[in-house]
């Protein structure tokens, strides 16, 4: 599903892999982060092959009142504090995906699938 936005100049139309690229960007910016797992056959199929994917790890739901759900299957560092680490992905990828696209954020869920030395 997509979200439309009209405006006076026309229709807007944004997908949901444009917000997973915008959100997997976000979030592998965060300090503690070392890296996005597969969270379905394609990013592991992806990954396998060595594509550097921003939507790995990644599912993006839109509503039908064009607000968001994003859940991210994240790697942490050893030794960071979890809720610190989550707290900052949260707040980031909320920012940045309200500010580039207009749309709001209703939850952010992250996944600790792995911790990594």
């Amino acid at each position: 599903m997509a979200a439309i936005i009209k405006n006076e100049l026309g229709t807007i139309t944004i997908g949901e892999d444009l917000i997973a690229n915008i959100v997997g960007a976000a979030a592998s910016e965060n300090y503690g982060i070392v890296g996005m797992n597969s969270n379905s056959a394609g990013d592991a199929w992806l990954q396998l092959i060595g594509s550097d994917n921003l939507k790995r790890g990644v599912s993006v739901t839109i509503n039908e009142d064009n607000s968001v759900n994003i859940e991210l299957h994240v790697t942490l560092m050893y030794g960071v504090s979890f809720p610190a680490v989550a707290k900052n992905t949260i707040s980031s990828v909320k920012y940045y995906v309200e500010d580039m696209t207009g749309l709001k954020v209703n939850t952010v869920n992250i996944f600790v699938d792995a911790v990594r030395v």
